[in-house]
């Protein structure tokens, strides 16, 4: 299997770094006044139902935790399973932002700490420290998010490119401007109630339910589910997150080889997320793109999928 600290070296990232997730003594009111109004939004959001806002939230949905989370911050931006041409780089970054987890900067230095330590000291939020720390313990008491400096030094990599030094700043401005932008096309097409249902569908909803997507990923699939590989923690395969994430849940897979653009590495493992970057790649738009499979005697080979370029290795399973 794939050591991740070789992935890390090639980022230019020094796992010489002592940064280990704390618990402050002083609850975060911010973040939790944050988290309970895009809850209660979304409650509200399941009293002024319209057909179109489902489509809103369907469509806000794909952008924000499909290509912008998963394809865009995770696999593109955090393993660079995959290359793109900057313009499409930064879309994607930007639909990240739209699912409000944080800049790029922040959510990838917290998920390549996550593989540093992964069900250790200093993972920033195992379930062997609880499964409501696991899921927003850590953000509500992590000490992480004092320690801008130190979580920097992971992401080496967006720190030289001024557009994600500027969206580390202005992270929540693209959300923003959506939600005045559904206000007034709602507004526009049906009146002030539609606009506001589907402000609520497209950005409160889509928003929670989504973070709840992700935070699932940090303790359902580091605590139930199949294992292919024996990776030096605890994660899982779980084919009902794999459904809701789009690919995601397929962890265990991940964890054995973070660099591979695909989670899903048997046919029925459904992966959605590498279904798009495929889709990039046929039209030219992405390239490099890592991909291991096993085969049926469990030896790792790699598969070329119209035209994209692999970088070849083989490896033994379990």
């Amino acid at each position: 299997m794939q050591n991740f600290s070789a992935e890390a070296q090639e980022l230019g990232i020094s796992w010489k770094l002592e940064l280990v997730q704390g618990k402050l003594d002083q609850f975060n009111w911010v973040f939790f006044s944050v988290i309970a109004l895009f809850h209660l939004g979304a409650v509200a959001a399941l009293f002024s139902f319209h057909w179109s806002s489902l489509a809103v939230f369907a469509v806000m949905w794909l952008l924000g935790q499909n290509l912008g989370i998963a394809i865009g911050y995770h696999r593109q931006l955090t393993h660079r399973s995959f290359a793109t041409r900057k313009w499409l780089q930064y879309a994607m970054a930007v639909c990240g932002a739209m699912a409000l987890q944080g800049s790029p900067t922040y959510w990838v230095a917290v998920h390549r700490l996550h593989h540093q330590y992964a069900d250790r000291l200093g993972d920033p939020h195992s379930p062997r420290d609880g499964k409501w720390w696991a899921h927003m313990g850590w953000i509500l008491r992590g000490a992480l998010h004092s320690e801008a400096v130190m979580l920097s030094r992971y992401v080496p990599d967006l720190k030289r490119d001024r557009f994600y030094r500027w969206l580390a700043v202005w992270h929540w401005l693209p959300i923003t401007l959506v939600a005045f932008v559904l206000l007034g096309s709602g507004a526009a097409v049906g009146g002030w109630s539609l606009g506001l249902s589907w402000v609520l569908w497209g950005v409160f909803l889509s928003t929670t339910v989504g973070s709840h997507a992700t935070w699932l990923l940090n303790t359902v699939t580091h605590l139930w589910g199949a294992r292919r590989f024996n990776t030096h923690d605890d994660s899982t395969n779980n084919w009902w997150v794999a459904l809701l994430t789009g690919g995601e849940g397929w962890h265990n897979n991940h964890h054995a080889y973070p660099v591979s653009a695909t989670h899903g590495m048997a046919w029925w493992e459904l992966d959605f997320n590498y279904w798009v970057i495929r889709i990039f790649a046929w039209l030219g738009l992405a390239n490099n793109v890592k991909v291991m499979r096993p085969n049926p005697e469990r030896k790792w080979v790699t598969v070329a999928p119209g035209g994209i370029r692999l970088v070849a290795q083989h490896h033994s399973g379990r």
